[in-house]
């Protein structure tokens, strides 16, 4: 399942990487420019290949797309119309190749699968690298996918069966199959020998694992140390024993850590039993890291995926919710005014100065919550040192709460009176502080019940410190005498 030619020459692969832009092309046109400095596609370039499409000049799209990196043709599936997609597909379908597929949007992807056969998906799956081709098939419908794994060979239908048989997001799904695994008795001599000899090994791999009989895996060898060794040595006198095993049924975002803290290049995964299963290289850890980070920062804004190839009807069920949330949350602080209608009519500054405070709170609370969130995300922030983070950031909000205060403060009381120049600066220490306790408090709060803390703190952080504020603020004024 693997779609790359071991014998593709650099030269090619430069030229794949960096299009060799001469004058004019072979029918005496001006030659158009695919990639700007900054690598990406011109727009004249894709406005030259959508014009081919929309004339039905196959050859023309062809010629245009082919010098093309696999993941810049990926990129112009994304930069064409949806309805325009399908006849790009059919015009360059000898370049869609397996890694063309595992660059496109996951929804391109869904589009362009749609019209195709299960038996084309088949073919494209087994082009694929196991871990890719899991990719593939898990976002298809349970009958599609049934109709796709019933057109692969046994032996990949197998590998990919298996790999579906454990948690969305966990190693197993991530893992590839493809590794090389040795007995702990050779030598190295032996271990070349059967590297150069095999020709059904893998094609790209940085270490070697050595297994004990129940295929367990016992330690590791890199390339570079095997090269470097006398051939007569034992492998159990080279390999490194100390070495970080990943359950197969461990989250993605956990193997991106241990990857992360460990310095990994990759790492072995096992089953329930302890035995070697696959392997998880720094290449899959790379794509996971991105889609974890994007996928917190959307989470806490309410955007959902945030991806503008997503269907519209998608995007606004998962950003409408989130809405609906914060207009309740809203309604909350609307009430706390209210209670405090009276007052507000007898001093106008009040209101003139409500948001300040509301608004400082939330922005503070934003700060610390973003901070918490990371901190959980990269395991800095676990049982044992909450306290201590949340102590930290209190210090941290009490500092910041005198110096804005203090700024506030003076300018009400120029503008205003000195003692409403008091009461905000109170309401604004009491409200950072507040903020500072929220932004910590929730996201634990939501970890600890296996909540994802990125979902819905943003909503409560935001409903406290605007209730506190306006409280804070409208309490300390009618407490203060300001208004009788």
């Amino acid at each position: 399942m693997d779609g790359k030619d071991p014998t593709l020459l650099e030269e090619d692969r430069e030229e794949d990487i960096v299009p060799a832009a001469g004058p004019d092309t072979a029918d005496g046109e001006p030659e158009i420019e695919h990639l700007d400095e900054d690598d990406r596609l011109t727009r004249e370039y894709v406005e030259a290949v959508r014009d081919a499409v929309e004339e039905g000049d196959d050859g023309r799209v062809y010629d245009l797309v082919e010098p093309l990196h696999p993941a810049d043709i990926a990129d112009l599936f994304e930069l064409v119309p949806a309805e325009e997609r399908p006849d790009l597909g059919k015009a360059i379908a000898e370049l869609m190749t397996g890694e063309v597929i595992t660059e496109l949007n996951e929804h391109v992807r869904d589009e362009l699968f749609e019209a195709l056969s299960p038996d084309a998906v088949a073919q494209i799956a087994e082009q694929l690298e196991t871990d890719d081709a899991v990719a593939l098939i898990e976002d298809l419908d349970d009958d599609e996918q049934r109709a796709v794994l019933a057109e692969l060979d046994p032996e990949d239908r197998a590998a990919i069966e298996d790999a579906l048989s454990f948690p969305e997001e966990s190693a197993g799904r991530l893992m590839q199959r493809d590794l090389v695994a040795v007995p702990e008795h050779i030598t190295v001599g032996d271990l070349i020998d059967y590297l150069r000899d095999n020709g059904d090994l893998t094609t790209e791999f940085w270490e070697v694992f050595v297994v004990d009989p129940a295929h367990r895996p016992v330690g590791t060898c890199q390339l570079s140390w095997i090269l470097r060794t006398p051939r007569n040595i034992p492998i159990s006198d080279v390999m490194k024993r100390d070495q970080t095993l990943i359950p197969a049924t461990l989250d993605q975002e956990e193997v991106a850590l241990r990857f992360q803290k460990y310095a990994l290049i990759s790492a072995a995964v096992v089953d329930a039993s302890g035995r070697l299963i696959g392997q998880i290289t720094a290449d899959d850890i790379v794509h996971i890291i991105q889609e974890e980070a994007s996928e917190d920062a959307l989470l806490m804004s309410g955007a959902g995926e945030g991806d503008i190839n997503q269907p519209i009807r998608e995007s606004y069920y998962e950003r409408v919710r989130w809405l609906i949330a914060n207009l309740g949350t809203a309604l909350i602080a609307s009430l706390i005014i209210a209670a405090f209608g009276a007052a507000i009519e007898k001093l106008v500054a009040l209101a003139v100065l409500m948001p300040v405070v509301a608004s400082i709170g939330g922005n503070a609370g934003t700060q610390t919550m973003a901070v918490s969130v990371r901190a959980l995300a990269m395991n800095q922030l676990t049982q044992s040192n909450t306290v201590r983070v949340l102590w930290r950031e209190m210090r941290v909000a009490l500092l910041n709460g005198v110096t804005v205060a203090a700024l506030i403060g003076g300018a009400t009381a120029i503008i205003f009176q000195p003692m409403l120049g008091v009461v905000i600066a109170i309401a604004v220490v009491i409200n950072i502080i507040t903020a500072g306790l929220a932004g910590v408090a929730v996201p634990v709060l939501f970890d600890r019940l296996d909540q994802d803390p990125a979902v819905a703190s943003s909503v409560f952080v935001t409903m406290i410190t605007d209730s506190m504020g306006f409280f804070a603020f409208l309490g300390l004024a009618v407490a203060s005498g300001l208004v009788s």
